[in-house]
């Protein structure tokens, strides 16, 4: 008789080893860990895909403009090939008569949904399942996760959203693509959140590109203790015409001033509020230099490897009422190192967090990123993994202090009926910005510098008179707007509902890889690329509302408001508007990497590419996929006149050497008889070896050689 078991799908081997762990199964197989009550088996991210369009059709396998759209009646699904070892060793597990039930452990979001369900209905699992919903990947995390495990049938509307998701990037991004690379004959990408966020780096390219810069000056003068700055009567402190500028300054020159208004405040900043992914991305790249993608592979080790931070890829900046109670044991875990002596404090007394910190109502599927319980060794953690943690751990204590106060005095100084204005502060209690003692990463203030600041102001009153010591013009000149860090894109990606905090870093990952935009220092910068294909994508693809309103609408799914039927039926239609659209286009596209350099297989011009290992030459012939470094190759032929070697290079009529410098040329026939020495070592070697025959061969080539030469 079986003693019937549970089985436990993770999404990674490294979650699956540590929940067998803490389950105690301790019988390591090549797929999977066993205990006496459970068996835990692991997916390698998606197991299961949808089905290729030429698993449809053996046509399809062949692009063609004639071809699309391609809209499958029902959408199939089919074993990924590259892991097709796991996903038949988990098909077997879940065939195991001794298997009652299965628990889903893999990561507690839309996308982890996805993979395990297309895994269950590959398998056609049809006994009972449960949910594991965790925040953290600590021990007491995945004990208390399994005794409150969810029925499974809970996530159904996930899952829904996901699959829609999954369906519509299939039908419109495959089939604009296809007809896009068909049309214009050039590997040409789009898709439903890739396009519009392209569109918007171009649109900001567009403004810089027509931006005509303007000289202006502004006003300061200096009233003896402190200096003023000159406004016009609409606020503006720019002055564009110069010989207008002149005149202001000889007519307040040395005249007395009246303080017309003299308004004493005290402002409160509280602190900022607990980090969701795209935050955390923000400060990230703004403070640090990561790209999106660096904070979220870093912060997936934080939490998974380290399990020092709770759940990544969330978009709320709350907690949740029930999580009250668990604060102080995380401060406690913190406290140590240089945030000692900034969590110390709060644990002497009772933690009162408001509802800027826990909130319920606005807190979806999971809460922001905070640490866990787990007491840190920061001398684990490389360089990196440091620094994003400082920026979570800092966030996380500024939660419990009071607000930064301080008081504000502004002055209006009336002279020859201009008006004059300045600001002072003196800071009363810095409040939670102790916490980052003039170290980046509490938020910005969003306001612009109004280059009113005075520091802190003399004693001051109403109806006050001052004379006017000396007027300076400082030139200026208007700025074209800024091209987008990640850190701004990402702000504009989350205003606009493109993709998700999860997904956004891979949006702009795959639109560097694409060749459609490129990094310049910190800025994102439209490739000749990017340029021209944001005018050949069909134009409803290129704006942000579209995917938006589609990105609202699988939120909708999700939360059990909106129908699967609908939405993807607005997207068949939408598809095939979008391919009518490149089909009937007049527009044309002109490769903007063309090398100098000839297919050796086709003929054709190969293209230019930049990859992490330099720069790679490419056929941009479907049937041929000719590729070659592009970095400079030098051969052993050495150039007549200046001696140095010459560059190897390849050509309609096959490979030749060049001396740039000096402009000489050499062709390298492939049936000459000229061996070089590494090219003569080589082959005695092989032919050495063969020496049993009965002939020393090696003997024979070796005498052959050396008669060649002379």
């Amino acid at each position: 008789m079986f003693v019937m078991k549970t089985l436990v799908l993770a999404e990674k081997p490294s979650v699956a080893r540590e929940i067998a762990r803490v389950l105690g199964c301790r019988d390591k197989h090549k797929s999977h860990l066993e205990g006496p009550k459970y068996v835990v088996t692991w997916a390698l991210g998606h197991l299961v895909g949808l089905a290729e369009p030429e698993d449809y059709d053996g046509k399809y396998g062949t692009w063609s403009l004639e071809d699309l759209p391609i809209l499958p009646g029902s959408m199939k699904l089919k074993v990924l090939r590259e892991s097709s070892h796991q996903y038949k060793a988990v098909q077997q597990l879940m065939r195991r008569q001794d298997i009652s039930e299965l628990i889903v452990a893999t990561d507690a979001a839309r996308e982890g949904e996805l993979l395990a369900r297309w895994i269950m209905s590959m398998a056609k699992w049809n006994k009972p399942f449960k949910r594991l919903w965790i925040s953290s990947q600590t021990d007491k995390a995945i004990k208390e996760g399994f005794a409150s495990l969810k029925p499974g049938s809970q996530f159904d509307r996930l899952y829904q959203s996901a699959r829609c998701r999954a369906e519509a990037d299939w039908m419109i991004g495959l089939n604009v693509t296809r007809a896009l690379t068909c049309k214009f004959g050039s590997p040409l990408s789009a898709g439903r959140v890739q396009t519009p966020t392209l569109g918007m780096i171009m649109q900001r390219e567009r403004e810089i590109t027509s931006f005509r810069s303007e000289e202006f000056h502004s006003l300061r003068a200096d009233l003896g203790g402190f200096e003023v700055l000159w406004r016009g009567s609409n606020g503006d402190s720019r002055i564009f015409n110069a010989e207008q500028a002149g005149q202001l300054q000889r007519k307040l020159e040395g005249k007395t001033g009246v303080i017309v208004k003299l308004a004493k405040s005290e402002k409160q900043v509280p602190h900022p509020q607990a980090y969701d992914l795209t935050e955390l991305q923000r400060d990230a790249n703004r403070y640090l230099g990561f790209s999106a993608k660096q904070t979220s592979n870093v912060l997936q080790r934080l939490y998974e490897q380290h399990k020092l931070v709770t759940y990544p890829r969330t978009d709320s900046r709350y907690l949740t009422t029930d999580m009250v109670d668990t604060l102080k044991e995380r401060l406690t875990s913190v406290a140590i190192g240089p945030y000692a002596s900034l969590a110390r404090p709060l644990l002497r007394k009772p933690l009162h967090p408001g509802k800027r910190v826990v909130d319920d109502s606005k807190v979806t599927d999971h809460h922001a990123i905070i640490p866990t319980e787990q007491t840190v060794l920061l001398n684990t953690l490389n360089t990196e993994e440091r620094r994003l943690y400082d920026l979570i751990v800092r966030r996380f204590i500024s939660l419990f202090y009071p607000p930064a106060r301080f008081d504000q005095v502004a002055v209006i100084v009336e002279a020859e009926g201009e008006k004059l204005h300045a600001k002072g502060i003196t800071i009363k209690d810095s409040g939670w910005k102790a916490v980052y003692d003039g170290q980046a990463g509490g938020e910005e203030d969003e306001e612009e510098e109004s280059g009113e600041d005075s520091g802190t102001l003399p004693e001051l009153k109403e109806g006050q008179r001052l004379t006017i010591k000396r007027c300076r013009l400082l030139p200026g000149r208007t700025q074209p707007p800024k091209r987008y860090t990640e850190a701004a894109l990402l702000t504009q990606m989350e205003k606009h509902g493109l993709g998700t905090p999860a997904t956004r870093a891979d949006i702009i990952e795959k639109l560097v890889s694409s060749d459609t935009i490129e990094r310049q220092g910190s800025s994102l910068h439209p490739t000749g690329k990017g340029k021209q294909l944001i005018e050949l994508a069909p134009e409803d693809l290129r704006s942000p509302e579209l995917t938006a309103k589609w990105e609202a609408e699988l939120e909708r799914i999700a939360r059990g408001q909106g129908k699967p039927e609908p939405f993807l039926g607005g997207i068949r239609e939408m598809t095939m508007t979008l391919v009518r659209g490149v089909k009937n286009s007049e527009a044309t596209y002109k490769p903007h990497n063309v090398s100098n350099s000839h297919c050796p297989d086709c003929g054709t011009r190969l293209l230019e590419k930049k990859s992490k290992r330099g720069l790679l030459l490419i056929c941009p012939s479907e049937d041929c996929g000719y590729r070659r470094s592009g970095e400079k190759r030098l051969s052993n032929r050495r150039c007549p006149q200046c001696h140095k070697k010459m560059e190897l290079k390849e050509g309609k009529a096959g490979l030749y050497v060049q001396c740039l410098p000096c402009g000489i040329t050499e062709t390298l026939n492939k049936d000459s008889k000229h061996v070089n020495k590494r090219e003569q070592q080589k082959l005695v070697k092989q032919y050495a070896k063969q020496e049993s025959l009965g002939n020393n061969l090696g003997d024979l080539l070796k005498a052959a050689l050396e008669k060649q030469d002379k």
